[in-house]
């Protein structure tokens, strides 16, 4: 079931049109914050990876007033979830969270849409490496399903009865 998302281009090594890959970007943003939301940051994108070695990293939504120049965003058969980093929280958002069964009670933002849940993590939290991998799996594999799902069937022709017969 995995294999139609590993036939999707692969972005994370591409260049970027300052000369950086997404991958790249991402790491400068972490080294720049140089504080907790770096390191956690840091922690939540290797869990991420970890979770699915396939996992494409981009960086989304670039415009001057953007002071990171964009938002660092994982994705797979479609987007998994996004990292936003602000004053007091490194925001974890998933777009289809609301979709998604979380047993462990991760999502603590953004409770109140359709689409989009999101993880806030303050300083000093302790991340539940073992439920976000999970959670990002099941992301995963609800992009892929829905992919599978959006794919037009070829319609199997019934060959035709003989009139009179």
């Amino acid at each position: 079931m995995k294999k139609a998302a590993t036939t999707m281009k692969r972005k994370s090594g591409a260049k970027e049109e300052h000369g950086d890959s997404p991958s790249q970007l991402i790491d400068a943003r972490i080294a720049a914050l140089g504080d907790w939301r770096g390191e956690t940051l840091a922690r939540v994108r290797t869990l991420i990876r970890e979770a699915d070695p396939e996992m494409v990293e981009e960086v989304k939504w670039r415009k001057p007033s953007n002071a990171m120049l964009g938002v660092p965003v994982w994705e797979l058969a479609g987007i998994i979830c996004t990292g936003e980093t602000y004053k007091a929280v490194v925001k974890l958002t998933f777009a289809k969270g609301a979709s998604l069964k979380d047993p462990s009670g991760l999502f603590n933002a953004s409770l109140e849409g359709n689409a989009r849940r999101a993880i806030d993590f303050h300083e000093g939290d302790k991340i539940d490496a073992k439920a976000l991998q999970a959670l990002i799996r099941a992301a995963v594999a609800l992009n892929i399903s829905k992919q599978a799902a959006a794919r037009p069937t070829r319609s199997q022709k019934k060959p035709k009865r003989a009139r009179g017969a």
